[in-house]
């Protein structure tokens, strides 16, 4: 049971930096998310980012510019980032007008550090200096990747088709097939205590990021632990009617990743806006993979979305670094 005493002292250890090497693989807001509880207890964190981001101003940027889509990665660099910092105020800036109109600064500044260095990877670099993050950012691949999925027998194409569209995901693929993984995001992997995937979208972020060659491979050869989020509510477009095995299910079948050692869930009751649902938790059918069931209050009942409570998260992954 958390009680503000509690909630008080994991306050107190997120200022140990003698903590684990964890890595988080994924994207978007769920990404974030988990960088956010992490960091209350970790050492050094690694997020390796998705980089399959086909809309918004990640959409407009990354054909035009040839970089990998900033969008995902920004949002990782703003959970890592300081909350009283001018810097992070302008990276979360984002323009209502003129032919900026829907670009976020932050995407821009990191297209114009890539521009200045002539490498996308040094521009995170500088990127990072300017935050103060406390953890590094690495897109999952050099390059920028695009989504081909077959929904209820259909070809989507691209991250915003494949997010909004409804059915059963029967498969899905990267393009190029040819595509490597980032080697700072394979070593990073291969050097970790903790490896946390999810929450997040499972199809446009977690398997986004999994599927890129190498990647799951790093996975399975690792020593570190393997932990799953799970998400707290289905995601319309994705996952709608879909529970918690269902999600593993699909990670492990699509993916070829291993079993995880633990899956954090929650297990308290809570409404979401229609047509979204709690992601139901079977422990009797979770214990058929194998895996320890880690059940609590994670809903954040402060936030009108569904999202994780950070410092709860954090509590939980903590205990099992």
């Amino acid at each position: 049971m958390h009680t503000p005493l509690t909630e008080a002292l994991e306050e107190a250890l997120a200022v140990d930096r003698k903590g684990p090497h964890v890595v988080a693989i994924g994207g978007g807001k769920g990404l974030a998310a988990a960088l956010r509880a992490i960091q209350r207890y970790a050492g050094r964190i690694d997020a390796i980012v998705t980089v399959a981001d086909d809309g918004g101003s990640s959409g407009r940027l990354a054909p035009e510019l040839e970089i990998p889509p900033p969008g995902d990665i920004r949002k990782c660099l703003l959970a890592l980032a300081p909350e009283d910092s001018v810097w992070r105020d302008l990276f979360d800036y984002r323009f209502a007008g003129a032919d900026v109109s829907g670009h976020s600064l932050g995407n821009l500044i990191i297209a114009s550090l890539a521009d200045l260095t002539g490498d996308f990877r040094a521009a995170l670099k500088a990127a990072e200096k300017l935050l103060d993050t406390v953890g590094s950012v690495i897109p999952v691949s050099p390059q920028r990747l695009h989504i081909r999925a077959v929904v209820d027998g259909t070809q989507v194409d691209g991250q915003v088709a494949l997010a909004l569209s409804r059915g059963s995901v029967e498969e899905m693929s990267l393009v190029p097939e040819a595509a490597e993984a980032s080697p700072e995001a394979i070593q990073a992997i291969l050097a970790a205590d903790q490896i946390v995937i999810g929450p997040g979208s499972l199809y446009t972020s977690l398997l986004a990021t999994l599927l890129v060659p190498g990647i799951v491979e790093a996975v399975n050869l690792a020593t570190g632990r393997l932990i799953y989020v799970a998400n707290v509510s289905t995601q319309d477009g994705e996952t709608l009617g879909m529970d918690c095995a269902d999600h593993l299910d699909a990670l492990i079948r699509m993916s070829g990743m291993r079993p995880p050692a633990a899956i954090v869930a929650n297990e308290t009751s809570a409404t979401f806006p229609p047509p979204l649902e709690p992601v139901l938790v079977d422990e009797e059918v979770l214990a058929t993979y194998g895996v320890d069931v880690v059940l609590g209050q994670f809903v954040d009942l402060r936030s009108t979305v569904p999202r994780h409570d950070s410092v709860r998260l954090g509590g939980a992954l903590a205990r099992l670094a």
